[in-house]
């Protein structure tokens, strides 16, 4: 059977871009920062080889962030925390360099993470996908995944079940990276307790007792779990080209 890489070009891109950045002490306190275009390229098309063989595909798709991003809609402030912050240089470059040699999926208002989880998911790309990433978020896509900065683990296949609870790990704890906050006072250890009580409860309405419990509602706590999903095939509106909301 075909094995398929399906690559986040985001973090890959990004990291190429950011390692190609060379500063230059002029003298006299002036400094530059430059960076080769052409190295950059090699060096990336390099990462994406070394990648691919890695997880012995036969084919690759890349996934790319489109320029909106449909969870502001949702909490205006998410990663409002980045606004400002300056990107390498070449990222843009190195952006369009994949797109000009790869088969590269981007979609409207959908980041990488979210073009990932829908094929993955998705029963009409036929084949073992395996999504190789660095973002630890992927556990919460029922899929094969390839963590590259731990390759000593080889190949990771997370369960629905594993999936759904790590969303709801995730809508307890926020990810200060994204911006957004999850459950008041609720960190990595607090969130597994909460999950881990009341046996007959569902993960869903521990979840929101513990919002509750801390002030909050199940309104904030939806937000919350509709920022921390990826999308799966099930969310999203093939026709329309737009995503379907989680609902519990």
């Amino acid at each position: 059977m075909t094995t398929i890489a399906l690559l986040d070009g985001d973090i890959f891109a990004f990291e190429v871009a950011a390692a190609a950045e060379v500063a230059t002490d002029w003298g006299d306190g002036l400094w530059t920062l430059h960076a080769h275009e052409e190295p950059a390229k090699a060096v990336l098309a390099d990462r994406v080889q070394s990648l691919v063989e890695a997880v012995g595909a036969d084919e690759l798709i890349i996934a790319l962030s489109d320029k909106t991003n449909f969870r502001k809609s949702i909490l205006p402030t998410y990663k409002a925390n980045r606004n400002g912050i300056r990107r390498p240089m070449l990222l843009p470059i190195l952006r369009d360099y994949l797109r000009e040699n790869y088969e590269v999926f981007e979609r409207p208002g959908l980041e990488g993470d979210d073009v990932l989880g829908i094929l993955s998911t998705w029963d009409q790309l036929k084949g073992t996908k395996v999504i190789v990433t660095k973002d630890k978020d992927f556990n919460s896509i029922p899929c094969n995944v390839y963590f590259a900065h731990r390759p000593d683990d080889g190949i990771k296949s997370v369960t629905e079940e594993e999936a759904d609870y790590f969303h709801m790990v995730q809508t307890l704890t926020g990810d200060t990276t994204d911006n957004y906050k999850g459950c008041p006072g609720c960190g990595p250890v607090k969130a597994e307790k909460v999950l881990a009580a009341d046996p007959e409860k569902s993960l869903w309405d521990k979840v929101v007792a513990a919002y509750v419990k801390a002030g909050s509602c199940e309104e904030e706590a939806l937000v919350q779990a509709r920022c921390a999903r990826i999308l799966r095939a099930c969310d999203y509106d093939f026709k329309k080209k737009e995503p379907i909301l989680w609902t519990p």
